[in-house]
């Protein structure tokens, strides 16, 4: 079991101004541990990121919205990520981790509370996986939610290709699909991606993607995908800060400079409002 290092507690307040309706699509909520007691099964173990640690990052960055997405330490008990919708309220939403099978008006609580997907991984355990794919596709139809995916390494993205196109709801890829900077724009992992954004339901996920490079800050060899990835699907891309940033196996990263490299991503700012507002408006109903 891998022990999790906290975040940059020191966070900057970064030179690039959000704009008004900002959502960070992709952020954890760990502890307190005594409230909420992690997954035995789980792959790591993190130090406790509260929801007012996570409020206060928000207010550094000059972010208005949120989107909590359950953590893998608490494996399927959502408790953690339900709680802290009900703290941050309407300027909140969240993705949740757990089978197939609760009943439709439990959900419908869940969605009146601001869930609106559901998540699998392949990268932490006590979760749940792509073997269910379908079946939480099914249930995620019934109440307009959509599916967020977690893989290990881009492989397994191009793998699940086909079941991924034969889908009826809306997937986010998280991490842009974990297609590292050295594998490029010509690689299979990127052609993969190119060909699910343009069947119309995939979504790309600018978030952690410090780890899937091998330079240093400000990660250069990451651009050319993200340029060409924000060039073709402006209308399919959202940002993330992976605050507190678990399983994270570089220099931890200070959220400030991560924010900045927004206007090196993208110089055009009503695009930069496209990732930052209105795509997350309309992908998770703020």
């Amino acid at each position: 079991m891998h022990a999790c290092p906290g975040p940059d507690r020191h966070t900057k307040r970064p030179a690039f101004q959000m704009p008004a309706g900002a959502c960070d699509c992709h952020a954890h909520i760990f502890g307190p541990q005594a409230l909420y007691p992690f997954s035995e099964q789980r792959s790591y173990t993190p130090e406790d990121c509260t929801v007012d640690d996570y409020r206060k990052l928000l207010d550094i960055l000059g972010v208005e919205r949120a989107v909590i997405v359950h953590g893998g330490a608490n494996g399927t008990d959502n408790r953690v990520t339900l709680d802290a919708l009900r703290s941050l309220g309407s300027r909140s939403r969240a993705i949740v981790v757990m089978p197939p099978g609760l009943p439709l008006e439990e959900r419908r609580e869940m969605h009146r509370l601001g869930v609106r997907g559901y998540r699998m991984s392949t990268v932490v355990g006590g979760g749940v996986g792509f073997d269910r794919l379908e079946e939480l596709a099914a249930e995620a139809a019934q109440l307009g939610w959509h599916l967020v995916l977690h893989f290990r390494r881009a492989a397994e993205m191009t793998e699940l290709a086909p079941r991924l196109r034969a889908l009826q709801v809306d997937y986010v890829l998280d991490h842009m699909g974990r297609i590292r900077g050295e594998e490029g724009v010509d690689s299979p992992g990127f052609r993969t991606l190119a060909e699910l954004l343009d069947g119309g339901r995939a979504w790309a996920k600018l978030a952690s993607l410090y780890r899937l490079s091998s330079q240093p800050y400000p990660h250069a060899d990451m651009l050319p995908m993200i340029h060409e990835v924000v060039r073709r699907w402006p209308e399919r891309i959202i940002w993330g800060s992976n605050w507190p940033h678990p399983i994270c196996d570089v220099a931890m990263p200070n959220d400030g400079d991560l924010v900045d490299l927004i206007p090196l991503w993208i110089p055009d700012a009503g695009v930069q409002h496209q990732m930052l507002v209105d795509n997350p408006a309309r992908l998770y109903g703020f």
